[in-house]
C-alpha cells in the first residue's frame, strides 16, 4: 500500500524524483566511504556500473528532455573517483577505474553467456520461464556497438578525469576543491558523452541528431556534478578509518 502511494505520488513529480534519486545515489555513495573508507568506495564504483548497464535503457523525461538512468546512476562514479583522488592519491583512484572496467567485462560476457540457456519447457513453469527468458534477452541483449562504446568511453573518460583532477590539484597547491571536482568531472564527462555519442548512436542516426541526443544526456550530468560537490566537502573532513592508514602505509 504504502509502496503505491509513492509511485502515484511521483508519477506526477518527475522531477522531485529525480534529485532524490541523486541524494539517495551520493547519500549510499558517502555511506559506504563512511563504514569501509576506500573499499567502500571501490564497491560504490562497482554498484553504480551494474546499476547503469541493468537500467541504462531505461528511458524516461526530467524538465522536458529525454534521459536515461544510465546518466543518473552512472554519474556517482566520478564522485567516487574524485573522493579517492583527494583522499588516497591518483593511484587508488586509477585501481577503482581499473575494477570498474574489469566488472564491466566480466558483466557482459556473463550476462551474454546466460542469454544462451533456453528458457525450461517444463508444464507447470514454462509461461513463466519464457517471459523471464524474454524479459532477460531485452534487457541484456547488448549490441556489439553498444559494448564496445560503452566501455570505450568509460575508461577513457574516467582515467582522464583522475588524471585532470590531479593536474588541478598541483596547479593550484591543494586549493579549491570545488574547481578540480567540477571541471575535473564536467570535462570527463563530455568526452564521455562525445565517445558514447560517436560510437554507439553515430550510424544509427545522424550525426547531429547524435548529437543532440548527447547534449540533451549532458546537461544532466553537469547538474549532477554540481550536485555532488557538497558531499565530496563533507566527506573530505572525516578522519580516515585507522586501517586505511595502516594499508596506505603498507603501499
Amino acid at each position: 500500500m504504502l509502496t503505491q502511494l509513492f509511485a502515484e505520488y511521483f508519477a506526477n513529480q518527475q522531477a522531485l524524483l529525480w534529485c532524490l534519486t541523486i541524494f539517495v545515489d551520493l547519500g549510499c555513495a558517502v555511506v559506504l566511504f563512511r563504514l569501509f573508507g576506500r573499499q567502500g568506495l571501490y564497491a560504490s564504483v562497482v554498484i553504480s556500473l551494474l546499476l547503469a548497464n541493468l537500467q541504462g535503457p531505461k528511458l524516461t523525461e526530467i524538465f522536458g528532455l529525454q534521459t536515461s538512468m544510465g546518466v543518473i546512476l552512472y554519474s556517482s562514479i566520478y564522485f567516487a573517483t574524485d573522493l579517492l583522488s583527494e583522499r588516497y592519491g591518483k593511484r587508488e583512484a586509477n585501481r577503482a577505474v581499473m575494477i570498474g572496467f574489469v566488472v564491466s567485462v566480466i558483466f557482459i560476457i556473463m550476462t551474454s553467456i546466460s542469454l544462451m540457456y533456453l528458457p525450461s519447457s517444463a508444464p507447470a513453469t514454462k509461461d513463466f520461464a519464457l517471459s523471464i527468458h524474454q524479459a532477460t534477452e531485452t534487457l541484456f541483449n547488448f549490441s556489439p556497438r553498444f559494448v564496445f562504446g560503452s566501455l570505450l568511453a568509460y575508461f577513457i573518460s574516467q582515467s582522464f578525469d583522475v588524471w585532470i583532477y590531479h593536474r588541478i590539484k598541483q596547479k593550484t597547491q591543494g586549493r579549491h576543491l570545488w574547481l578540480r571536482n567540477n571541471v575535473s568531472t564536467m570535462l570527463s564527462q563530455a568526452i564521455d558523452t562525445f565517445i558514447y555519442g560517436i560510437v554507439v548512436w553515430w550510424g544509427i542516426v545522424d550525426f547531429a541528431t547524435a548529437m543532440q541526443l548527447a547534449m540533451a544526456k549532458y546537461l544532466f550530468k553537469v547538474i549532477i556534478a554540481l550536485a555532488d560537490t557538497p558531499f565530496l566537502y563533507w566527506a573530505r573532513r572525516w578522519s580516515v578509518k585507522q586501517r586505511d592508514w595502516v594499508e596506505q602505509a603498507q603501499h
